[in-house]
C-alpha cells in the first residue's frame, strides 16, 4: 500500500505552508527528487509529506515525487527497490540495520554532509550512523521508550510510580487482582517483545552486557541470559500481559490500554499520539522509567535513530544531499519533533525541545538518567538476521515459557553461524 504524492507550488501554496528560513543549498534546485518513506502510520506520514512540502516550496522547479510505503511491507521490499530501480533518497535506521545495505554497497557514503558544524550538531548519533570512519545517512530524530501507563488507574488503586522490580510487580499484582492485565503488547510482528528482552537484560545484567550478547561475544544459554528469561518468566506466570498478544500489531494492542484493560504498555514516545487520539488526556497518561531490577546497576536505555539515506544506485544525488541537509537543520527537526507532529526528540543539538511533558521527560531520562548507555534496540542493535530469530523466540517465550532451552539452544546455534559471516 502506497501514494505517490506530486508537490507543485500551487498546492502547496494553498495548504498554507511556510518556507523554512534555512535554505537546504545556495541556489533553488531544478531536476527530480524520488523520496521512498516508511513512515506510513498517520502522525509521521503527515510529518514527511510537510517536509516534502516545505522543501518543495524552497525549490519551486524540483518535482520531488514521494511514495509512502506501510511500515512492515518496507521491510521486506527494501533490498529489492535498492538494487532495481533506487530512489534518491530512502528511510532506515541506524546501526546494525543499515550495516547490511552498507555492506553490499547499496548506501551512498554521506560523510561530506557531516563535515564541519553539522558534526557537531548531530555528535549523539554520530557513532550509530559511522561504519569504518564513513556516515552513510543522516538521523531525523530519536525517542525514548518506557511504561506509559493509566495515571488515573494508578491513582484509584492507591499505588505510584515503582523505582525497583519488587514494587512493579506488587504494582502488577493489584491490578490483576481488580481484573485488569499490567501490560498491553501486540507481538504479532514480534518487535514488541524484543522492547521487552532489551529492559529485561539491561535491568538484569547491564547495557555491557547486553551489547554483548546483541554483538555475538556472549552466550545465550548463560546464567545472566537466564536471568533474564527467569524475571520475565515472573510477569507471565502472574499473567501480566492480554491474552493473545501474538494476534494484535502493536496498533491494535493500544485499545486494551485506552478502554482500561490494561494498565500500560512498554514502548516507544511514538505511541503517545494515538493514545491521545484514543482519548486519553494528560490527567490520565504518565511515564515512568522502566525500574531497577539488579540493585545498583546503572541504566541503560533504549533511544532508536531512525534516518535518511541516500541509495548508490540513486539518478539525482545532488538533490537528494541537499534534501538531507535540510532535514538536519535545526529548524526542521523542532518542527517535526514538536508534540503536535511526531512527538518526539530532535537530534541536532541546536534544536528546541517543544514544551510537552513527554518529550521533556524522555529527554531528562536520556540526559541525565542513563548511566548504563544507549541502545539502539534490539533489532537494530544485533544483525537483522540473528534479530529475526532472536524474536521469534522472545515470542515463543511469551506464549510457550517452558519452551526456554530449546529457544536458547537454537539461538545460540544461529549466532555460531550468523556471527561468522
Amino acid at each position: 500500500m502506497h501514494s505517490i504524492i506530486k508537490t507543485s507550488f500551487a498546492a502547496i501554496v494553498a495548504a498554507g505552508i511556510t518556507a523554512s528560513a534555512a535554505q537546504a543549498g545556495a541556489h533553488s534546485l531544478s531536476g527530480d527528487l524520488v523520496i521512498f518513506s516508511d513512515m506510513s502510520n498517520p502522525a509521521p506520514r503527515a510529518v514527511m509529506e510537510g517536509m516534502v512540502a516545505r522543501f518543495g516550496e524552497m525549490n519551486p522547479d524540483l518535482n520531488i515525487e514521494l511514495t509512502v510505503i506501510d511500515r512492515e511491507a518496507y521491510k521486506t521490499q527494501i533490498r529489492n527497490f535498492l538494487t532495481a530501480d533506487a530512489p534518491d533518497v530512502a528511510n532506515w535506521y541506524a546501526a546494525n540495520r543499515m550495516l547490511p545495505y552498507v555492506d553490499a554497497g547499496l548506501f551512498e557514503d554521506v560523510s561530506d554532509i557531516w563535515e564541519g558544524q553539522m558534526s557537531e550538531e548531530l555528535a549523539s548519533t554520530k557513532g550509530a550512523l559511522t561504519i569504518d570512519g564513513k556516515q552513510y545517512g543522516v538521523p531525523y530524530t530519536y525517542y525514548q521508550w518506557g511504561i506509559y501507563y493509566r495515571k488515573d488507574l494508578m491513582e484509584q488503586f492507591g499505588l505510584s510510580e515503582p523505582t525497583t522490580w519488587a514494587e512493579e510487580k506488587a504494582n502488577c499484582q493489584t491490578y490483576l487482582d481488580n481484573g485488569i492485565k499490567c501490560y498491553t503488547i501486540g507481538t504479532k510482528f514480534l518487535w514488541t517483545a524484543g522492547g521487552w528482552f532489551d529492559y529485561l537484560n539491561m535491568r538484569t545484567n547491564g547495557y555491557a552486557y547486553h551489547a554483548a550478547l546483541t554483538n555475538g561475544e556472549a552466550k545465550w544459554d548463560s546464567p545472566e541470559t537466564r536471568a533474564t528469561f527467569a524475571n520475565w518468566r515472573e510477569l507471565i506466570d502472574m499473567g501480566a500481559f492480554i491474552e493473545n498478544h501474538q494476534t494484535y500489531s502493536w496498533q491494535e494492542a493500544l485499545p486494551f490500554m485506552v478502554n482500561g484493560e490494561a494498565a500500560s504498555y512498554l514502548m516507544g514516545n511514538f505511541a503517545v499520539a494515538p493514545l491521545r487520539e484514543g482519548g486519553l488526556d494528560d490527567s490520565k497518561l504518565d511515564f515512568y522509567q522502566f525500574p531497577e531490577i539488579t540493585a545498583g546497576l546503572a541504566k541503560g536505555e533504549d533511544a532508536p535513530t531512525d534516518t535518511f539515506h541516500i541509495p548508490s544506485g540513486a539518478k539525482n544525488k545532488d538533490n537528494a544531499r541537499a534534501f538531507l541537509k535540510f532535514v538536519v537543520s535545526a529548524e526542521n527537526q523542532t518542527l517535526i519533533n514538536n508534540g503536535e507532529n511526531l512527538g518526539q526528540l530532535p537530534v541536532n543539538a541546536l534544536s528546541a525541545v517543544d514544551d510537552d511533558k513527554f518529550l521533556n521527560e524522555g529527554f531528562d531520562m536520556l540526559s541525565n538518567k542513563a548511566q548504563g548507555g544507549i541502545a539502539q534496540f534490539f533489532d537494530r542493535d544485533a544483525p537483522a538476521e540473528m534479530a529475526a530469530v532472536a524474536m521469534e523466540g522472545f515470542q515463543e517465550f511469551m506464549l510457550f515459557p517452558d519452551n526456554l532451552d530449546d529457544i536458547l539452544a537454537r539461538l545460540d546455534a544461529a549466532a555460531v553461524d550468523i556471527y561468522a559471516k
